[in-house]
């Protein structure tokens, strides 16, 4: 039978009050390493990178709550495009799914962790994107994580764009491919890099479709000419274009035309597709059997659980369903960068709904982000390592289900608030 809570207290040696005092590795080595870790953290903190978080007591939408009482915030710098992240279609396909198929599977998927749920996602991921297949994964970070290094060998090469997200840096560390790594979207230099790649059996260009941090949109119909002259295949990371990019909000590929030229697509069911959590890998058949057979993080993680897998699904089913959300997006992000460009702001990339509010000093950005949230928006500064040293900035996100009315708060608010810290003359 089940045990009370104070009875698994007591065994804990909690007692009935609750957990015990937290308890400190002692020795030599276990004070070294404290103090080692402590120093590090205060060169953080004194060098103005100091990333803290800020708690939220609501669902995740564009108006939130924070602990602590702090009401009315207008948030800013969600990856909740769709605003599906608190629907109630997609919610209640969470609580349907969670009721009748648990909480979990305790299992990977090989064992016993395939539901009917999983292969009905997978199939509905491929139908979507228009390919063959699709494999679930718990996180795109982790499907980045298992595609080089069961695909690539030492026979091999991959070709990466220099500012593609860390997931996919970090998959190719982990695979024995030839590695090259060309200048930001600089097709010159990709081609220089695909003519020294000739020699090797199969060369792989990996890129973002949309980059996080800048807001910019790779050159796909340029790749994909380069790749085929050079007998090369196109990978692109999806995350920030899935749902929203291209006319049925497919990504990139649909947006500028080349769904036949790109072979494999990575993206997540974590921000406009419900976000929740989760990711794939969509493309050819034989490539998706040979990731459940290789692909570590597949093998080696448990399933998503149920409601994770309901709320994705149906947050899919929305939007094959119609292209309105999606197409609701435009005029939105032209609203704000157009307004904060008119303000005298740089505002990074184009056409997408990241707008980096680019301002250079780690600190500026920091301090501004605080003055804004005091002015009931929550945007947050990134500076190094999150990108380059002296590139800090704001990102700004818009989500459909912003309104007119919010995104010029946004805007008159940072305006106040550029002004004040010399932002903006």
């Amino acid at each position: 039978m089940w045990r009370s809570a104070a009875a698994v207290r007591a065994l804990r040696g909690g007692g009935a009050g609750g957990a015990g005092a937290p308890r400190a590795a002692s020795g030599a080595a276990a004070a070294r390493l404290r103090q080692r870790l402590e120093n590090e953290l205060e060169d953080i903190r004194g060098a103005g990178t100091w990333k803290s978080e800020r708690v939220i007591a609501s669902r995740q939408g564009p108006h939130l709550r924070l602990a602590g009482g702090g009401g009315g915030i207008i948030n800013f710098c969600a990856n909740n495009y769709l605003g599906l992240s608190s629907h109630p279609e997609v919610i209640r396909a969470a609580v349907e799914a969670l009721e009748k198929f648990g909480a979990g599977l305790s299992s990977v998927r090989f064992i016993c962790g395939t539901q009917s749920i999983h292969k009905d996602l997978e199939e509905k991921i491929a139908r979507f994107h228009q390919r063959e297949d699709a494999i679930l994964y718990a996180s795109c970070f982790d499907a980045n994580a298992g595609i080089f290094e069961a695909l690539l060998t030492p026979e091999d090469a991959v070709l990466s764009d220099e500012l593609n997200h860390a997931s996919i840096i970090d998959g190719i560390r982990l695979c024995k491919a030839n590695k090259y790594r060309y200048k930001h979207m600089d097709m010159q230099d990709l081609e220089a890099k695909l003519q020294e790649a000739q020699k090797y059996r199969l060369r792989l260009v990996a890129t973002d479709g949309a980059f996080s941090m800048d807001g910019d949109i790779a050159p796909l119909r340029e790749i994909c000419q380069l790749a085929q002259k050079y007998d090369a295949l196109v990978f692109i990371d999806e995350c920030h274009a899935t749902g929203f990019l291209g006319p049925n909000g497919r990504g990139t590929d649909e947006l500028l035309g080349v769904m036949d030229k790109v072979t494999i697509i990575n993206s997540t069911l974590g921000k406009a597709l419900g976000g929740a959590a989760g990711g794939y890998t969509t493309g050819p058949k034989p490539l998706i059997d040979l990731l459940r057979q290789r692909s570590r993080p597949y093998l080696f993680s448990n399933s998503l659980p149920p409601a994770v897998v309901g709320c994705a699904s149906k947050a899919l089913d929305l939007l094959m369903e119609s292209n309105a959300i999606a197409q609701s997006m435009a005029a939105k992000t032209q609203r704000f960068r157009s307004k904060m460009t008119a303000a005298g702001f740089t505002i990074s990339g184009k056409d997408h709904p990241i707008c980096p509010v680019m301002l250079g000093d780690a600190r500026l950005a920091s301090v501004m982000a605080e003055d804004m949230l005091n002015r009931g928006i929550y945007v947050i500064g990134f500076s190094y390592p999150v990108v380059p040293k002296g590139k800090a900035r704001i990102r700004v996100q818009i989500s459909a289900v912003h309104s007119d009315e919010d995104i010029d708060c946004c805007v008159d608010a940072f305006t106040e608030v550029g002004r004040k810290h010399g932002a903006l003359r």
